[in-house]
Order: structure tokens, then C-alpha cells, then sequence
């Protein structure tokens, strides 16, 4: 597998996922990014032996776009507390069935999750948590609306949740209410941009994923481009 690299040195390692593969195996999925991005630094560096490669966020396995892994012990550490601490922006790019309730607005939820599927509801709930995300409509087209994210929290499935709970599913998104059959088991949902402090250098640091090519992407392919 090709990895498309959007950053890499002695620390760190940032590459744009691909839809439909998960982030870290897992019992129902046994190929993954990280171990394919293991691998890329093992050829890369001509690392013999056991190679130091840590994620530092996930995706959900049909969501696409940037990840950051942490190649020493001490980034590791520092990236954790840098999401702790609110420190690193994450800007997710979304195609959405109709139109939401607003050009730019904040929705705010209350979240809880099982068996695998988020629950929203607008009131608090046994075992919520407040979940809030901004959101910009950037064009609309053919019935579809692109999204610019920007999470507030980091809830469990929580821009599918939210976006799904306002009628305004993820497209391809069937687990919270798109009709769109998925391609490749893979949503509309897409990681665009990452801003962190670099973990020993002390600079800020950009990555930027390009989106997909498949249905509807391609919908606002040359928008994007431009």
C-alpha cells in the first residue's frame, strides 16, 4: 500500500487515511494504518527490528483524511497533553444530504454511545456528555451541502451523531440515517486540516489531507481546488 505522507521527521509522522481502513487493528480488522505506516518508516529509515510507532488520534474506519502518529516516547507523551490541554485544531470537511437549520452555527448536544452507535439527544440523558461542534456551510449542490467542521469536544462517532440527529446525515453515512448506498465501506466525512505545536521543537505545524475521489467528493472536486 502507497501512504500518502504529509509529514514526517525524527518525532512524528502524519499521513492522509484512506476510507475504509482503520486506524489500529483491531479484533474485526486486522489491517490498518498504523501498521502500514510501521512498516513506511521500518523501509524509510532502514529500522531493523521493532519500530516506535504510536497513534495519536483516530478516525473511524469509513472516515478518511489526516492522522497523527508519534514516533518517540516523549512526542507521544506531549501530543497526548497537547489534545488534552486543547492545544491542537482539528478542521474536518463534511458532504451532507439537504441543508442545516443555518449558513454557520454551533450544535450542541447531549452524548452518550453503545454498542457501537453514538445516542444525541438535546437534553441530558443517563451517562451524557455535552458534545458541541461549529460548522460552516461552504457550498451547496445537487441536493448535497459541504461542511467546514471544527470540534469543540471529542465525542465517540460525534460529527456523523450530531449531523445525522438534525436530518442532515453524512453522505453514504447509512448507521445515522443517509440512504446513499457507502463506496468501499467509506462516508462523506473527511480529517482536512491539523494544527499542533511540534512536541520538541515548539513551532506550530500544518497538514493539510487532500479529499477523496470518489461519489459525491467529486461533487465539489474543482471548489476545493481552488
Amino acid at each position: 500500500m502507497k501512504l500518502d505522507i504529509l509529514y514526517s521527521d525524527n518525532h512524528l509522522l502524519a499521513v492522509n487515511k484512506p476510507a475504509g481502513l482503520s486506524t489500529q487493528v483491531s479484533n474485526e480488522h486486522k489491517d490498518s494504518l498504523e501498521e502500514h505506516a510501521r512498516e513506511w518508516v521500518r523501509r524509510e529509515f532502514n529500522k531493523p527490528g521493532n519500530v516506535f510507532l504510536h497513534t495519536v488520534h483516530r478516525l473511524d474506519r469509513p472516515v478518511s483524511g489526516a492522522v497523527l502518529f508519534a514516533r518517540t516516547d516523549k512526542a507521544l507523551s506531549r501530543l497526548n497533553a497537547s489534545l488534552r490541554e486543547k492545544k491542537a485544531e482539528k478542521i474536518y470537511l463534511a458532504v451532507i444530504q439537504g441543508n442545516p437549520p443555518q449558513e454557520s452555527g454551533t450544535l450542541v448536544h447531549h452524548h452518550s454511545h453503545g454498542d457501537f452507535k453514538a445516542k444525541i439527544t438535546p437534553n441530558p440523558h443517563k451517562g451524557s456528555k455535552i458534545a458541541v461542534l461549529e460548522y460552516e456551510r461552504i457550498a451547496k449542490m445537487n441536493g448535497f451541502s459541504l461542511l467546514r467542521i471544527r470540534l469543540e469536544t471529542g465525542r465517540y462517532h460525534q460529527i456523523r451523531a450530531q449531523l445525522g440527529f438534525i436530518g442532515c446525515p453524512v453522505a453514504c453515512d447509512t448507521k445515522y440515517g443517509s440512504r446513499l448506498k457507502p463506496e468501499n465501506e467509506s462516508i462523506a466525512l473527511h480529517h482536512r486540516e491539523m494544527s499542533f505545536i511540534h512536541p520538541t521543537l515548539g513551532s506550530e505545524i500544518s497538514v493539510t489531507a487532500d479529499i477523496p475521489s470518489f461519489y459525491p467528493w467529486n461533487i465539489f472536486r474543482e471548489l476545493l481546488r481552488s
